[in-house]
């Protein structure tokens, strides 16, 4: 995991850790596209 991964899911963890059942997970997945849902751009323009 690349270390801007790690400081966000620590942080994500670190925030919504209760340790009850139902605190969720994080799943890590490579982003194949993003789409700006105002404009419609997608890819790096969307970014």
């Amino acid at each position: 995991m690349d270390e801007d991964v790690s400081a966000v899911v620590n942080a994500i963890v670190k925030g919504a850790r209760t340790g009850e059942i139902g605190d969720g997970k994080i799943f890590i997945i490579p982003i194949e596209d993003a789409v700006r849902v105002r404009t419609g751009d997608t890819g790096s323009n969307a970014v």
